[in-house]
């Protein structure tokens, strides 16, 4: 009898150090949340004074997103003038090696802005993926941050005739790839987006009980881990991109890459521009 009853006192001393540790680690998760919700309305204060100077597209997005709006405005004051440059070249009817030597720039240009997107991402990827340093009408055409290769190939193969039949199934050829690839991303993403709301959902219901919070803050902790394969996500797209200018200009001679570019330029700034007349439409 008393080996049962000192088994019992040990067994209750055991259960009362895992209820010790169990309340200590309920205790840590609740300052851990408190100290979460005190960040998030210091993001909120700081989000409110800054959209009280800049533009309320920018309120949540910090410096990294109005610095990115910042260097793209300049990019794209220096492509236009490229691009202005390339213009006057084919008008003129430059010869080969002067085209090139506008094309290798342009297209060096393109691969500075990828590596701008990049480093923008680390700092509010949800900024460049959903396009908001572009005008209302490209994000319509948005796809994972940018245009989408295989809808580019399909616009020039209808702008640059003639093309030979080799260069025909070159394009064909580089378009499907695209098209795979994009296929491949975009499946990806969904996969992404399926997985973060079923564990999101995992932590409604009873979250805001006591004995939750750890089972919260875990479910957040995933959620915030999945988030991080965004910037990877956008880097592959922005490697697409990059990767059919590149094989573009290798199937296209030298004076029909200069085309295809500003081909290209005319449509984006279209797009621009049919921005600037909605926005501007009379509203009644």
């Amino acid at each position: 009898m008393l080996i049962q009853w000192l088994k019992l006192v040990d067994d209750v001393a055991k259960l009362g150090d895992f209820f010790m540790a169990y309340v200590q680690q309920l205790e840590n998760s609740r300052l851990k949340l408190t100290q979460l919700e005190q960040e998030l309305q210091r993001a909120r204060q700081q989000g409110i004074f800054i959209s009280s100077s800049v533009d309320q597209t920018h309120s949540m997005s910090g410096n990294g997103a109005l610095a990115f709006d910042m260097e793209y405005a300049r990019w794209l004051e220096e492509h236009n003038r490229q691009i202005n440059e390339l213009r006057s070249a084919v008008n003129a009817h430059a010869g080969d090696n002067e085209l090139r030597g506008v094309v290798d720039k342009i297209m060096s240009h393109y691969e500075e802005i990828f590596k701008q997107k990049g480093n923008a991402a680390k700092a509010d990827v949800f900024h460049v993926l959903s396009g908001m340093w572009k005008t209302p009408a490209e994000r319509c055409f948005l796809w994972l941050g940018g245009f989408r290769p295989s809808e580019l190939l399909k616009l020039l193969s209808t702008q640059l005739e003639p093309l030979t039949e080799q260069q025909l199934s070159g394009i064909a050829n580089l378009q499907q790839s695209s098209q795979q690839a994009e296929d491949a991303l975009s499946q990806g993403m969904e996969a992404l987006q399926q997985s973060l709301a079923e564990t999101l959902a995992g932590s409604l219901g009873s979250s805001g009980s006591t004995g939750n919070v750890a089972n919260y803050m875990g479910q957040m902790a995933m959620a915030m881990g999945k988030l991080g394969t965004l910037e990877n996500f956008l880097r592959q797209a922005d490697n697409l991109r990059q990767q059919t200018l590149q094989q573009m200009q290798r199937i296209l001679t030298t004076r029909q890459s200069a085309r295809a570019l500003l081909v290209i330029s005319d449509y984006s700034s279209r797009l621009r521009a049919l921005s600037s007349l909605w926005l501007a439409r009379p509203k009644e």
